[in-house]
């Protein structure tokens, strides 16, 4: 039965109520990722202007490609953004939230493996009610909120997305490169690509990447990896990310451990393979490492992170590195010894990466040679039937991706392009893709190497072999390749007979 003691108390208790909704409305908003006019301000729509090599022309560039991405103000008067939004780019502008003119910038600094580039712009007065969003010092948590600024594909105003960091790991990037990464499922579409993301008001990375075959899984680069940039190319030069390229295996399987005669309490990783045999190289096979730094490894490799974050311990070679060297415990026969283990940013490779450079090519007659690289063989990444081949015929953009450079083979040389038509190489397979072993027997090093035995040959014919089985070779007029040259070039409107990097090697290339 309600009386009237309850109804007395109506008051009371109500105002209680709006006390315990106030708290709780007060304790999601402090919880809720801030958003401010401040933040978007410092939000920026880049537009580049892209023009790609042309790998299987590379006497040519591809055609002009307009892209869009998104950036963020930082100090310095720049324009923080991924390296693939201005990576190839003849010309980059840069656009404000709300809208007007663009303004002419250019690429100061471009990390490609980390994925980082820093713009600058020719007016300067774009920064005057531009503030610097504050840079978070420390990792997010998993669970935390987060909002994702960009301009994606399909508007010109500022999108803003939210989300949860839903991992936090240590993977590669672009290859070699490794680094931290943070994975959020806020919404992060292509033109997102250097957007700032904001855990409260605080930047805490920028956007770089999408999964296109999964829903609500996208990535940033977290600041600790930004700032490993910005103090690098402090100096006007990237000098890239030390790293780890010894091969190494887990020490979980307990045959393994009897077999090194591991103790219950040693943990970490097994070398399988050091990156050199050299005596003085402080690492051999079969020594577990067991701490680097500080800091323990356990026998997947990994290390604590923050909370129940783990990663793999490589991440600690960007901390603890100094003077190109990284402090590492090993146990080696059974006793702990400490090493300084060399680091590079870079180990050198027989098919290298462009790196934001065009191909070297040489023409010769009929015929285009060029260095391999990591994006030449691209033409086979999704052709099974072409890579089955390529690896039955023990072909060396197979088989050698691994190898370093030495003094007898510098480079491999591909032919890059089809045969011109020309009936001097009538009756021939057309031998696209496959890599020179020599020229009248003389092994070629390189490149440049060939270009110096073709300007130097005396003998009528030159007999081109190739570095693979099941490859005919080619028995050629040497003079009548020369002649045909020229020819050959005004025919196809192609300007030069080789890259500007074999002018000295080739006299008879005409600028």
């Amino acid at each position: 039965m309600i009386t009237s003691a309850h109804f007395s108390r109506l008051p009371t208790l109500f105002l209680a109520w709006c006390l315990m909704a106030c708290s709780a409305a007060q304790a999601q908003s402090a919880q809720r990722p801030a958003r401010s006019s401040q933040l978007e301000n410092s939000v920026v729509k880049i537009f580049s202007t892209v023009r790609q090599p042309d790998l299987f022309r590379p006497w040519n560039k591809a055609a002009p490609n307009e892209t869009t991405g998104s950036g963020v103000v930082i100090e310095g008067n720049r324009i923080l953004t991924n390296a693939h939004v201005v990576n190839y780019a003849s010309k980059v502008e840069v656009r404000a939230k709300e809208g007007g003119d663009k303004i002419n910038a250019k690429v100061i600094a471009i990390a490609r493996g980390i994925d980082l580039a820093v713009l600058e712009l020719e007016d300067n007065s774009f920064f005057a009610n531009r503030p610097v969003p504050q840079r978070a010092s420390v990792l997010p948590e998993v669970k935390d909120e987060v909002l994702a600024y960009g301009y994606p594909f399909g508007g010109n105003s500022l999108s803003i997305t939210k989300g949860i960091v839903s991992r936090i790991e240590y993977v590669s990037y672009n290859f070699p490169t490794q680094g931290l990464r943070i994975q959020v499922d806020a919404a992060i579409n292509p033109g997102n690509s250097g957007g700032p993301v904001f855990a409260g008001d605080k930047m805490i990375g920028v956007a770089y990447s999408i999964i296109s075959s999964a829903q609500n899984i996208g990535y940033i680069i977290p600041n600790e990896e930004v700032e490993l940039f910005l103090n690098d190319i402090t100096d006007g030069k990237y000098d890239g990310k030390p790293a780890i390229y010894d091969e190494l295996q887990t020490l979980e399987n307990p045959a393994l451990r009897s077999f090194l005669k591991a103790e219950r309490t040693v943990r970490g990783m097994v070398v399988q393979r050091p990156m050199s045999k050299e005596d003085s190289y402080p690492l051999k096979e079969w020594d577990i490492i067991t701490r680097i730094g500080n800091t323990d490894i356990d026998n997947q490799g990994l290390v604590r992170l923050q909370g129940d974050v783990n990663v793999r311990f490589q991440y600690h070679v960007q901390k603890f590195a100094k003077n190109g060297k990284v402090p590492l415990t090993v146990v080696r026969q059974g006793k702990p010894l400490n090493i300084e283990l060399p680091v590079m940013a870079r180990r050198p490779r027989l098919v290298d990466t462009l790196d934001g450079s065009y191909p070297s090519y040489f023409i010769y007659g009929p015929m285009v040679f060029s260095r391999a690289t990591w994006e030449f063989r691209s033409f086979f990444n999704n052709n099974a039937g072409s890579l089955n081949s390529f690896a039955f015929n023990a072909q060396p953009l197979v088989t050698r991706l691994a190898d370093e450079p030495n003094a007898k083979r510098e480079d491999l040389v591909v032919v890059s392009a089809p045969f011109f038509p020309h009936r001097l190489v009538s009756g021939y397979d057309n031998r696209f893709g496959s890599v020179v072993q020599s020229i009248n027997d003389i092994p070629v090093r390189s490149l440049r190497h060939m270009a110096e035995i073709l300007r130097d040959l005396k003998t009528e014919l030159v007999v081109i072999k190739f570095d693979q089985q099941s490859a005919e070779s080619i028995v050629l007029p040497h003079q009548k390749m020369l002649e045909s040259t020229e020819e050959i070039l005004n025919d196809n409107g192609i300007r030069f007979q080789a890259s500007a990097d074999l002018l000295d090697a080739w006299p008879l290339i005409k600028r």
